[in-house]
């Protein structure tokens, strides 16, 4: 069976990245530790693509407007695991984390092909 895999937006408040980036540490240095998880990882988006099928390099955010995008991606074993995870996620961290966000966190789940 293939691993299950999700990825969560964060769409956070400008004044609050410091904040947000010690607290996702913290969590991200847990998470993997717990049975089941195969990887954790987040990523601040920098750049984006004006023109993709010109095959040119992105091009690096130079200014906030609303937010700051983070993403998190996470691999785990089963099904199962993911949902251990998700619920000690929300348990640990939602409360602390959500005061950070402009809105609730975006979660997409589904099987790696």
């Amino acid at each position: 069976m293939n691993p299950f895999a999700q990825t969560i937006l964060f769409q956070v408040k400008p004044d609050k990245l410091t904040e947000f980036e010690t607290l996702i540490r913290q969590a991200q240095a847990e998470q993997k530790r717990l049975e089941g998880c195969i990887s954790a990882e987040y990523m601040k988006r920098f750049y984006t693509f004006d023109n993709v099928e010109s095959c040119e390099a992105p091009r690096e955010l130079t200014k906030i407007v609303k937010c700051v995008k983070y993403y998190g991606f996470f691999r785990f074993d089963t099904i199962e695991s993911c949902g251990r995870t998700v619920g000690w996620l929300f348990e640990n961290y939602a409360k602390e984390i959500m005061k950070l966000l402009i809105m609730p966190f975006d979660v997409m789940s589904g099987y790696l092909l």
